[in-house]
């Protein structure tokens, strides 16, 4: 018996006697439901399509791989360029230290050179002048 609305109206209980010939009746007349099973083709549809998404997940994949060595060598070349700039920021004062005058000057007076005060420079010729 079956209430749409009011739950609190009690189904009556039959005997055990009266419902067991129900039952054996319903089972009776129940009939075996076999589900037929999937065609080929579109098994082979379903297997296509599982496939085709592995495929593409492969190729994601593939593809961010490719981007991770890429950016790990960009990465390992920017660190290379720094290491390069600085080396020659070195080199650089360095030439600029050794280029000063007044080291120069200092130097030669040391290993015994003259300044030369605005004379004429002296040559020296093959032939003997």
């Amino acid at each position: 018996m079956r209430y749409y609305g009011n739950l609190a109206v009690r189904e009556e209980r039959q005997p055990e006697q009266q419902k067991k010939p129900q039952q054996q009746r319903a089972a009776q007349t129940a009939t075996h439901v076999r589900r037929k099973s999937i065609p080929v083709g579109e098994k082979l549809l379903y297997l296509l399509t599982v496939f085709v998404c592995v495929a593409m997940a492969g190729i994601i994949l593939y593809r961010n791989a490719g981007l991770y060595e890429m950016n790990r060598d960009i990465q390992q070349t920017t660190s290379e360029y720094e290491t390069s700039a600085d080396q020659t920021k070195e080199l650089q004062r360095e030439v600029d230290k050794l280029r000063d005058p007044a080291r120069i000057q200092r130097l030669a007076t040391e290993k015994g050179y003259v300044f030369n005060n605005g004379q004429k420079p002296l040559t020296l010729s093959a032939d003997g002048n």
